[in-house]
């Protein structure tokens, strides 16, 4: 079995990258999503009752995008935060269309960067349900040796049913999935 794609500073993505189609991430949404992940993601969120509560905040960028986002943090807030809160351009999920940061509605200002996603209420129950749906929080906390990424409970990626149901039942991050699944052959494939 081929590991899901694994997008990091050791695994880039090729040149000229591109989701084989983009949908809505939710209903109404203008945030978009490779099309496989938005119909789980919607099933998810309806699973749990999370219309109107849980909100998509970002989801695919286009590498130039990407690019812009990271010269602009690192512009904003340095070095120290970029390297901790944005994935450099060419080696970010968001740029495969199948990540997510999503928010829970509080009525108030969302923070692009690092949004308000709690582990308790229908944010708790969609995290219980993710891997039911293809997705696994992607940087859990007490990961980020291996991530090298912090702790964002607000990122969630699609990797499909059976892979994520094996990355939660063993509390895997997708590199340490990946180097199990192929046998340290780093052979990939989209879900």
């Amino acid at each position: 079995m081929k590991a899901p794609l694994l997008v990091n500073p050791g695994h880039p993505l090729a040149e000229g990258f591109e989701p084989s189609s983009l949908s809505p991430a939710l209903p109404g949404s203008d945030i978009l999503l490779e099309s496989e992940c938005a119909a789980a993601l919607t099933a998810l969120v309806r699973a749990v009752g999370g219309e109107g509560k849980i909100i998509p905040v970002s989801g695919y960028r286009p590498h130039a995008e990407q690019l812009a986002l990271w010269e602009e943090t690192l512009r904003a807030q340095g070095e120290e935060f970029t390297r901790k809160y944005v994935a450099i351009p060419g080696c970010s999920e968001h740029e495969t269309g199948l990540a997510i940061d999503l928010a829970l509605d509080t009525g108030g200002k969302i923070d692009f960067i690092r949004p308000y996603f709690p582990h308790d209420g229908v944010c708790g129950e969609f995290r219980a349900k993710a891997a039911e749906y293809g997705f696994i929080e992607r940087y859990p906390a007490g990961k980020e040796r291996i991530t090298r990424i912090s702790a964002e409970p607000w990122h969630f990626r699609y990797v499909g049913r059976e892979h994520a149901v094996r990355i939660a039942a063993g509390n895997l991050t997708l590199e340490e999935y990946a180097e199990i699944i192929s046998g340290g052959s780093h052979e990939q494939t989209q879900p």
